[in-house]
């Protein structure tokens, strides 16, 4: 019997280093293999009947540090973050070309600022016309492909969105068929269940540089998986994540606002839930850095346009001033919409195509229009019944009009006299130029919303650069979401289209926030069939922005306290504007220029004190003096996405958000090596503390192959002895 139990033992040890020296062979064998552990196996007694039997193998165990593991899971987070906005923002550098380079849009506004100042040396030379309009016309363009890359680059960002959600769930779809592998393997005694295990693991790495993830496990050996902001992610099933890509992106779709879908579990969104991983890297690129971006562009853009229009539609253009000038302002309401002319007078008068004054007169003193103010089609009317009284212009066949888009049109009727809009001072024959002041009702309501400077700049009628007006949209400045609004009394706000000048209100009161004006326009029920509301990140906080779903003219309005006879000036000070959100993306000379470069104002009509009447002089300078020192002058500009509200010149404005483009790049170059160091580094440490060290597993190797060699001599001495036994018994 003992040599029985002998032999039993010698050949239990056999087999036990046998299956050792088989682990220690696939150790080595996948030494090299992405998320290998090292395997190893403890020895323990084989009892049978209460009698000691030898050893047998127990279960095969990994070599893991969980700590670490997880550790690698947050760092390796961080680091698709940083990658999926570091290879976006190369591209958006590469578009801007550096703040000194020829080629960068700073350098296309410098240029410009000197076609202006040769095109104020000689007004009268063709060339300098032309080379001004190439350079306006190269800045423009420059814009407006930039505002193209730019979008492209958000739809892109929005497409690996889509995409990086179909990786995830594929990965969820490996991970659950681990799960149901490894508790199977488990419940049955498989071996195979460390090696599950670490595919398992190597999954987990994977899906965590797609998105931020935490994850536990339960007593069968399935893992659970969530977001770390709490959104399981895999429970005995995927909960798959769902993403509808843009079609096409533009300056007016967010997410915020509706336009981009969301990201979806189980039907409810998570963007916002998403903390890290490469799916954040991209909806940061899409909503906060290229949107930034673009709203840095569409103030470079806007600030421009509107400093050269207002000089440009000071002045006129001779010899070929316009017989007919088309306004750019839309009139929802011109029968109630009012409007009232301050601080100076303005002089309308036609002029024959030799420049010499045919008729003048003045809106106020001339004309008779109120100084109280009165209906935009009031004042139309007495333009045009002075265009065409024989004691007036005596032009039969002009007219002045609001054309059925809502604009200003005034026309003399023949090709051979010319109209020029000038304000001065005082109603006096020759006062000294100087901007009126405009204060307009936008609604109709008897209220006045706005205030500009200049009479022909406020109707726009004879501006240098146009652009697409988004009409429908407006925005606020950009503002701190949670900040005080400054309400100390009950506010109406009004909402007006052209097709509904009352088509809804909404009351603000003391203490309520931007996100209750959201959710008070989006709960009207006059107001939600049409009109949406959103809070749209820009820079360190929001932008109010409001929608007229339905492409119409929107106008948003405070109506007057019937206590103070007055509004509070609320919406002027969050800044509510109609949006420039286009105004990179749809800048453009105005076409008749292009076509005609004698268009272009260069002067005022001047003042003859001998004959007392005006007249067109084709050397006058002062508005091309005036357009060129645009360029040199500081210009305001709002806070636009990571640039605080500044005052600067248009060139340096253009350097400042190119350089700021660049250290972003760089700064995130930097970021995400250091970020792939400190992965590299965990990971390196998890590899020393799991890996397979080889000279390590030969050590064992050798161990394993003397205690089987050992057990083999015990078997063969003991089966020696028991066949001696044998023989002698026969």
């Amino acid at each position: 019997m003992v040599m029985l139990s002998g032999l039993q033992t010698s050949l239990s040890g056999m087999k036990v280093a046998q299956n050792q020296m088989d682990i220690v062979g696939r150790n080595l064998a996948n030494i090299d293999t992405v998320g290998y552990t090292r395997k190893t196996a403890a020895q323990k007694n084989l009892v049978l009947g209460g009698y000691s039997a030898g050893v047998q193998l127990g279960d095969i165990t990994r070599t893991v540090n969980e700590g670490l593991l997880k550790s690698y899971l947050a760092s390796n987070s961080q680091t698709g973050n940083l990658n999926a906005k570091n290879q976006f923002l190369g591209k958006t550098e590469t578009l801007l070309g550096t703040p000194s380079g020829n080629n960068s849009i700073a350098a296309n506004v410098g240029d410009l600022q000197s076609a202006f100042e040769t095109f104020a040396s000689d007004v009268t030379s063709s060339s300098g016309r032309y080379n001004l309009l190439n350079n306006a016309n190269t800045v423009a363009s420059r814009l407006n492909s930039l505002t193209t890359e730019i979008q492209k680059l958000r739809g892109d960002a929005d497409l690996s969105i889509s995409e990086a959600c179909d990786q995830i769930n594929d990965l969820l779809d490996d991970l659950q068929n681990l799960n149901d592998q490894i508790v199977k393997y488990k419940v049955l005694g498989y071996d195979g269940v460390a090696d599950l295990e670490d595919q398992r693991d190597q999954a987990l790495r994977d899906l965590s540089g797609l998105i931020d993830i935490s994850y536990f496990k339960r007593e069968s050996g399935e893992i659970v998986i969530q977001t770390t902001g709490g959104v399981t992610l895999l429970d005995r099933y995927p909960h798959k994540l769902s993403h509808s890509a843009v079609a096409q992106a533009s300056p007016t779709t967010s997410y915020a606002g509706g336009s981009i879908g969301g990201i979806y579990v189980d039907g409810e969104d998570i963007t916002n839930n998403i903390k890290d991983g490469e799916l954040k890297g991209l909806i940061d690129i899409r909503d906060n850095q290229l949107t930034s971006l673009q709203t840095q562009l569409n103030e470079l853009a806007a600030t421009m346009k509107d400093a050269i229009n207002q000089v440009h539609n000071r002045g006129t253009s001779y010899p070929n001033a316009p017989s007919e000038l088309t306004g750019s302002r839309t009139f929802i309401d011109p029968a109630n919409q009012n409007i009232q002319i301050s601080n100076g007078d303005v002089r309308l008068t036609i002029f024959d195509s030799e420049g010499k004054q045919v008729a003048t007169t003045t809106l106020l003193a001339g004309l008779g229009f109120p100084d109280g103010g009165g209906s935009v089609s009031d004042m139309v009317g007495l333009v045009n019944d002075w265009l065409t009284s024989p004691d007036g212009a005596n032009l039969p066949q002009a007219y002045a009009e609001i054309n059925d888009d809502g604009k200003l049109v005034i026309n003399t009727g023949d090709s051979n006299y010319s109209f020029s809009i000038m304000d001065e001072a005082s109603s006096t024959a020759g006062s000294d130029q100087q901007d009126v002041t405009i204060k307009f009702d936008v609604n109709g309501d008897g209220a006045y919303d706005r205030t500009m400077e200049g009479f022909s700049y406020f109707f726009g009628m004879n501006d240098f650069f146009q652009t697409t007006k988004n009409e429908h949209v407006y925005d606020s400045k950009v503002l701190n979401k949670n900040a005080n609004l400054g309400v100390q009394e009950k506010i109406t706000i009004n909402f007006a289209t052209g097709n509904n000048p009352s088509l809804g209100s909404i009351n603000i009161y003391p203490n309520e926030s931007l996100q209750d004006i959201v959710n008070k326009i989006n709960n009207d029920p006059k107001l939600n069939s049409q009109i949406k509301a959103s809070l749209v990140p820009n820079g360190n906080g929001y932008v109010l922005q409001i929608n007229n779903t339905s492409g119409e003219q929107l106008e948003i309005s405070e109506a007057i306290n019937q206590t103070t006879g007055r509004t509070t000036g609320f919406l002027e000070r969050i800044g509510m504007h109609p949006s420039n959100s286009d105004a990179a993306g749809s800048l453009s000379v105005r076409e008749d220029l292009l076509t005609n470069p004698s268009g272009i104002s260069s002067g005022t009509p001047e003042f003859n004190s001998n004959s007392g009447e005006y007249q067109l002089n084709p050397a006058a300078n002062n508005i091309a003096n005036a357009m060129a020192k645009v360029f040199t002058d500081s210009q305001d500009f709002g806070q636009a996405g990571s640039l605080a509200q500044t005052s600067t010149t248009l060139a340096n404005y253009a350097s400042t958000f190119v350089g700021a483009v660049a250290t972003e790049t760089n700064s995130a170059t930097s970021a995400l090596n250091y970020q792939q160091e400190l992965t590299n580094s965990i990971s390196l440490k998890e590899a020393t503390l799991s890996g397979v060290d080889r000279d390590e597993e030969l050590a064992q190797l050798i161990i394993f192959q003397q205690s089987y060699a050992a057990c083999a001599q015990t078997f063969t001495a003991s089966k020696e002895m028991l066949d001696m036994l044998l023989n002698m018994v026969n």
